[in-house]
């Protein structure tokens, strides 16, 4: 299934939203579940995702459309494609975490041969 990078950032994005509201009640049974209004407010207040309003509603709509994730009253949830999509966009994410902490505990090591250029 095809999905647009900007989709693909607002899947990850309610994810890790998710994440960090049941992180605390992993040992509780309950999930946490949000409306689309407080989620879009939050991506707005974030300012890491630059686009209007609008075009986060029709992102949604989009998602929903595609089976992606789906409204249980007003709260968003995932589907099971929508939880196998984020699945591997955190795969995804993750190859890049490993490297740049691959690379930032490589310096400490004395044994890289380096040469500065002037």
């Amino acid at each position: 299934m095809k999905i647009t990078k900007t989709q693909r950032l607002i899947i990850y994005s309610l994810g890790q939203f998710y994440q960090q509201l049941n992180q605390p009640l992993t040992t509780k049974p309950i999930k946490v579940r949000t409306s689309k209004i407080a989620f879009i407010t939050f991506l707005l207040h974030s300012s890491i995702i630059i686009t209007q309003n609008r075009a986060l509603y029709k992102n949604l709509e989009t998602l929903e459309d595609k089976e992606l994730i789906n409204y249980e009253g007003r709260m968003i949830t995932f589907t099971p494609l929508g939880l196998t999509i984020l699945d591997k966009i955190n795969q995804e994410v993750n190859q890049f975490i490993k490297l740049q902490e691959f690379f930032r505990d490589i310096k400490q090591q004395k044994d890289i041969q380096t040469v500065i250029k002037s």
